[in-house]
């Protein structure tokens, strides 16, 4: 069964989270700062982390730069109302997703499935497998492994996810509410500036020049999409 990490200083939260997640089997662990919950990382297969952003010692954006060193173990930040600037830039460090406080147990419960099923089957699902190729980039959907001109590139997740969807659909244009609701399978609200997020950083790990992209298009006023026809 997996593994999660509940991480948050705030013990009502961190009880309110395992009660939450109590039906569903899974093993729940616990840290109160970010680097508890890097030692206990280092102690036990973590599937998933639920991190709060404001946390003493270590704060969950420090803890989730370490966490992007060394695992692409999906990451739920868990945040307030007001913390829109700490909830993009968690997004800009690594995060996969964020859930606001106070919780709605049927969106945690939801997130939390999503984010599992998307990460047990890049690290080797049973669907059928494929090999998109598009210019330099290539995803092998067998192995889980992307390469740009050779050179293998480590997606989180969530980047894999948009970038198979992309590769599966050339030059097809996606609106950032389509694109959350097929990635993310949830309700597209504030999808936009999530999307734009995880864009920009593959991007950065796809592109030789992030502002002058030759694959991951802006289509202004409607959406991205991958360009098929480059290097091709």
């Amino acid at each position: 069964m997996y593994n999660i990490l509940i991480c948050d200083d705030e013990k009502d939260i961190v009880n309110a989270l395992k009660i939450y997640l109590a039906d569903s089997g899974y093993t729940l662990l616990e840290a109160s700062n970010g680097k508890e919950a890097l030692n206990i990382m280092s102690r036990h297969d973590v599937h998933l982390i639920l991190m709060d952003i404001m946390m003493p010692q270590m704060d969950g954006i420090s803890a989730m730069v370490k966490i992007r060193e060394q695992s692409n173990v999906p990451v739920i930040l868990l945040t307030a109302k007001g913390e829109d600037t700490d909830k993009v830039l968690g997004l800009n460090v690594g995060a996969d997703d964020y859930i606001t406080k106070p919780f709605n147990p049927v969106e945690v419960a939801a997130r939390v499935k999503s984010q599992l099923r998307r990460y047990m089957q890049l690290g080797g699902g049973t669907a059928k497998p494929k090999t998109f190729c598009i210019g330099g980039i290539e995803l092998d959907d067998k192995a889980k492994k992307v390469t740009v001109d050779g050179e293998p590139v480590s997606l989180t997740p969530t980047e894999y996810d948009i970038l198979k969807l992309f590769m599966e659909h050339p030059n097809q244009v996606f609106s950032p509410k389509e694109i959350y609701k097929r990635v993310w399978q949830d309700a597209p609200l504030g999808s936009e500036s999530t999307v734009a997020v995880h864009i920009r950083h593959l991007r950065e790990k796809l592109e030789i020049s992030p502002a002058e992209p030759r694959y991951l298009k802006v289509v202004w006023g409607q959406g991205y999409k991958i360009e098929r026809g480059a290097r091709e």
